[in-house]
């Protein structure tokens, strides 16, 4: 369902900024194989990818709520966050990749001009070392972290950072994501806004709600945008 705004046209767009988990990689075996770990060396059983996938871009709490189910309330959750963190951490692009299409669409932007940049909540100490160990990710102009400024998505205040550092005028960015802050923060931001439905979206249904301006299947549908 797109937004009763219309899209200004393709080549106007100054610059695209990207989500990171769930939106251009897919580090949901990563984060699943640390749940994972938590969970057998707390006497648990393990789940399997259809439980921890969806939960993948909301956070190490919500990981663990999946994994420990309803017990989750009685666990000490500040120590298995730690632990779940520690473990991610040690191995933190094992099996992370980019989405079928991605490294595409970098490489088209790089080759049209077009700056790109990665706003993510993900804090800092996890986001450098992932985005430098995945190489199509290495021109990324910047990369803000959910811990970077004094305020995370939803708030825009760190999609506005990016495009002044860019240089670049916020209508005139696209802001693509799979959750429904990067949404908000978008249109806080008076970017234009796409929802990538290849990513950890709860369900098609939900994201269709968010209202964003494009709603997209795969990373090869962004080429019709640059």
């Amino acid at each position: 369902m797109a937004s009763s705004q219309p899209p200004i046209a393709p080549l106007e767009y100054q610059a695209l900024l990207f989500d990171l988990d769930g939106t251009l990689l897919d580090t949901a075996d990563d984060l699943g194989a640390a749940l994972n770990t938590v969970l057998r060396n707390h006497q648990h059983p393990e789940v399997s990818r259809d439980i921890y996938r969806p939960a993948a871009s909301n956070g190490a709490a919500a990981l663990l709520a999946a994994g420990f189910k309803e017990s989750w309330a009685q666990q000490p959750q500040e120590q298995l966050l730690q632990e779940l963190v520690t473990q991610y951490a040690a191995n933190i692009a094992t099996y992370t990749r980019c989405f079928v299409g991605i490294e595409q669409l970098l490489i088209a932007l790089d080759n049209k001009a077009i700056p790109w940049g990665i706003m993510t909540n993900k804090p800092g100490f996890l986001t450098d070392p992932l985005v430098k160990a995945i190489p199509a990710l290495k021109s990324a102009r910047i990369v803000i972290s959910g811990d970077t400024l004094a305020e995370s998505k939803p708030s825009p205040l760190p999609l506005l950072y990016c495009a002044e550092k860019m240089n670049v005028d916020p209508s005139h960015c696209l802001y693509i994501g799979d959750a429904q802050r990067d949404i908000q923060a978008g249109k806080a931001a008076n970017m234009h806004t796409a929802t990538a439905l290849w990513g950890y979206v709860p369900s098609v249904d939900e994201a269709l709600a968010w209202n964003a301006d494009f709603n997209w299947h795969s990373p090869i549908d962004v080429f019709n945008h640059i």
